[in-house]
């Protein structure tokens, strides 16, 4: 199927929905209103890797909102149609919003300006200059990315520990047989794209120093601790 990655699409096990969820899910549609979905209105497909692992590497297909010029919010399948798992979310927020973090928070964001230059970055099926209008913007952005769905594991559920993500900052890092084949199933060039976007600049005051995990490794750990709770005040009578 064009524009599909099957090789880390883990099959779900259960039963098929059946024929009165189908309608159910009809009606309920056709009654509420799904504005936070609604408000999805770009597809942007890119690449991810483990925050402690740069070999273990997912395609990832952002559906992107703005709540506003400065900040939108991304739900991330492994593929664009609608069999995709939802594997994690980013939320992407321009230079100015990102000063504003605290140090120990910057290093959970990456930097976007790799990503558009090298053209590996992309909106599938939007022509290139349209594209360039919006990823201009973008190159500017930091992301902080949370996968939660192990899909390159083979997981057939969303298993263990919700993951920090990072993103390709210089040539050499993405995996050349997961270069190609998006290329092929979207008939692109990263290579072209690299030469069309080379006019494109990065952020104002150039990539911080603690973005991007500080050029270390960062992996998600669970801790078991004591469980505060508050006494209860209520008066039983």
């Amino acid at each position: 199927m064009e524009g599909v990655n099957v090789s880390t699409h883990p099959e779900i096990p259960g039963e098929p929905t059946q024929t009165g969820t189908a309608l159910l899910e009809k009606a309920t549609a056709a009654i509420q209103g799904f504005g936070p979905v609604n408000k999805i209105h770009q597809h942007l497909c890119a690449f991810h890797f483990y925050g402690h692992d740069m070999t273990r590497q997912v395609e990832a297909h952002h559906f992107c909102g703005h709540l506003n010029e400065e900040f939108r919010q991304c739900l991330i399948y492994d593929r664009p149609d609608d069999d995709g798992r939802l594997i994690g979310l980013e939320y992407i927020v321009s230079e100015e919003l990102f000063l504003t973090l605290p140090d120990d928070e910057k290093k959970f964001w990456h930097s976007h300006e790799f990503e558009v230059k090298s053209g590996v970055l992309f909106m599938p099926g939007v022509p290139g200059p349209v594209q360039r209008q919006d990823l201009e913007k973008v190159a500017k952005t930091y992301g902080k990315v949370i996968h939660f769905w192990q899909v390159d594991k083979g997981d057939k559920l969303p298993l263990g520990i919700p993951q920090v993500m990072m993103a390709l900052t210089r040539d050499g890092q993405l995996h050349e047989n997961l270069a190609q084949d998006v290329e092929n199933r979207y008939n692109i060039s990263f290579e072209k794209e690299r030469e069309n976007r080379a006019y494109i600049k990065g952020p104002a005051h150039g990539i911080h120093p603690m973005a991007n995990a500080a050029g270390k490794g960062l992996q998600t750990v669970l801790r078991e601790v004591d469980c505060k709770h508050e006494k209860s005040t209520r008066v039983f009578v």
